[in-house]
């Protein structure tokens, strides 16, 4: 469930909406989604396909990239209405105020749930090699590369939540930001 628009929204006065983290209760990012687009807020709910085996047959799901969190975009001036929103636990603050959440941090998590690259949910991590992509569908976009079976992964890291994203990647398509944590005489 995405926004309807790509761009970022702006106000009467031409100044941008900010985007906002809301946590909702257990499987309700949906419900907590669907309630305020019909309410008329501008919603993000970052998807991923996964495949869910039961005994009997395999389904092909549509889940919550960032489970608990959906992302809104300005409405805080309807602070109540979101709050008694069903499924809205909170809005994400920091030092007690909303805490806003980057156009950037958006678009690329929009970006990557938009390309034809597999996405999943990922442990949120701290330190590693952080890299950028050089070429390709993702090209220009930063993050941590890790390796799981083989394979290589970039993680993005959504910082306010705690929350990351992984993808993966062509390890020849990416090249080194800078170390991060770690010193040059500890490798």
């Amino acid at each position: 469930m995405h926004s309807s628009g790509k761009s970022p929204q702006t106000q009467d006065n031409g100044a941008t909406l900010h985007w906002y983290a809301l946590s909702t209760r257990h499987q309700h990012e949906r419900t907590a989604a669907r309630y305020l687009s019909i309410c008329g807020h501008n919603i993000f709910l970052p998807l991923y396909s996964a495949v869910h085996k039961w005994q009997d047959r395999n389904k092909r799901l549509s889940l919550p990239l960032f489970p608990g969190y959906l992302f809104i975009q300005g409405g805080l001036d309807r602070q109540m209405q979101i709050l008694n929103a069903p499924g809205v636990a909170s809005i994400i603050a920091w030092s007690g105020r909303p805490a806003i959440i980057s156009q950037a941090e958006i678009d690329v998590v929009r970006h990557l749930v938009d390309s034809t690259l597999r996405v999943e949910p990922h442990d949120y991590l701290s330190c590693g090699e952080r890299v950028k992509i050089k070429d390709g569908a993702l090209q220009g976009i930063e993050g941590i590369l890790i390796r799981k079976k083989n394979l290589f992964r970039l993680v993005v890291s959504m910082e306010l939540l705690g929350r990351a994203a992984a993808v993966e990647v062509d390890l020849m398509s990416v090249e080194r930001v800078h170390p991060v944590g770690v010193s040059m005489t500890a490798r």
